[in-house]
């Protein structure tokens, strides 16, 4: 079963975190989705509060979008507006392919890197946080309560990591660690995305131009292959956009997502 939170009124719009992160990553622009929009928040399979990860011999990106398709199923979700982070916009994406969205909109979606090499780099620094969580947890309280432990601990997914609230920012750091097992499976299998948006579905992508994960040359390759799309630079904002600045994430999901 996935975890989930449902707020606000309006059309539904399902959120979408990234790879080790969770539902919380979206909680800076909730009140400004939900005076407008029913918002769905939803912690993938292996994240937060969701259970593990299991895709059972099915490629990673087909198990994730199966799962999301019988979560919208018990909740009663007919073509919701789908927004998603990294691995999230990813899935957000694929949704749109298949006929499950109303509208997608996409912050730094995997699968736009130029070959698997490119993809490299972003593996070997998720190994690298990796290693580097097992040693910052026994100081992780500590750490997120200033504002240079959490530019240690979220520096390399925001740029405006002092702006993340301190309990927060510590759920964050355990739900990453918690998470680990899913990430793993999930980055070792990622893959291009070579599928296409059915006509008709507006399509929003998004880059922050800090972003370190899956660096801005990557909107580049997006633009090439969405070329309908409409696409938008978050100027100063990092991988995960949405406490680097809120209003303007707020904005591009509002605008993408109306009917």
């Amino acid at each position: 079963m996935l975890a989930y939170e449902r707020v606000g009124s309006g059309p539904p719009l399902v959120l979408l975190h990234g790879v080790g992160h969770r539902r919380q990553a979206w909680y800076p622009v909730l009140d400004i989705l939900a005076a407008h929009r029913e918002v769905i928040l939803v912690d993938l399979p292996g994240h937060g509060e969701s259970d593990p990860f299991l895709p059972a011999g099915l490629p990673v990106v087909d198990a994730l979008r199966d799962e999301l398709v019988a979560f919208l199923d018990q909740q009663n979700l007919d073509r919701p507006h789908i927004a998603g982070n990294s691995l999230g916009g990813r899935i957000a994406l694929e949704a749109g392919a298949i006929g499950l969205a109303s509208s997608v909109t996409a912050l730094s979606p995997a699968g736009f890197w130029r070959s698997a090499a490119a993809f490299g780099y972003t593996r070997a620094l998720f190994r690298t946080v990796e290693a580097l969580g097992k040693r910052l947890a026994p100081q992780a309280p500590k750490l997120a309560r200033t504002t240079s432990g959490r530019a240690l601990m979220f520096g390399w997914i925001t740029s405006h990591p002092g702006r993340i609230e301190p309990d927060r920012a510590l759920g964050d750091f355990l739900a990453f660690n918690r998470a680990i097992p899913a990430l793993r499976a999930i980055v070792r299998s990622a893959t291009a995305f070579t599928g296409q948006v059915q006509a008709g579905v507006p399509v929003t992508v998004a880059w922050g131009s800090r972003d370190l994960v899956l660096p801005p040359y990557q909107a580049r390759v997006a633009r090439s292959a969405l070329p309908q799309a409409s696409h938008v630079t978050l100027a100063g904002c990092g991988h995960v956009p949405m406490s680097d600045d809120p209003a303007r994430v707020a904005e591009v999901l509002l605008r993408g997502s109306r009917d």
